[in-house]
């Protein structure tokens, strides 16, 4: 059974940082399409960071240059690492993989992340 388990979320000032992790287990993130989505209150799910197996990373406009994700392959975590935070970037942060084999889409819980201003 695959499970995606987020971790890392917190209360942030606005300017700081913070590192979210998200532990992948029954799947392996070598080969997966691996992505970071976030919830704010009120608002849609909306993609923030894409690694995806083959191809490039890539990040919505409002993030780049503050945020970079990456995967330790070993420990089959994927990470994002947000710098610069911002009160806008409050919200839940998802992992989502999708299976390279199976094209299964699969979910964490969540992570919320809140920055004051």
């Amino acid at each position: 059974q695959v499970q995606l388990v987020e971790s890392g979320g917190g209360l942030v000032q606005a300017g700081g940082s913070l590192r979210l992790s998200c532990a992948g287990t029954g799947t392996v993130f070598r080969v997966n399409d691996l992505y970071w989505y976030r919830q704010a209150p009120g608002k849609q799910r909306e993609l923030v960071a894409s690694l995806p197996n083959r191809g490039s990373t890539d990040y919505i406009d409002s993030v780049k240059g503050r945020f970079s994700v990456s995967k330790d392959n070993d420990k089959n975590t994927l990470y994002l690492q947000m710098n610069s935070l911002k009160p806008e970037d409050t919200g839940v942060y998802y992992c989502h993989a999708i299976e390279a084999w199976s094209r299964l889409p699969y979910w964490g819980r969540g992570t919320q992340v809140t920055v004051s201003s």
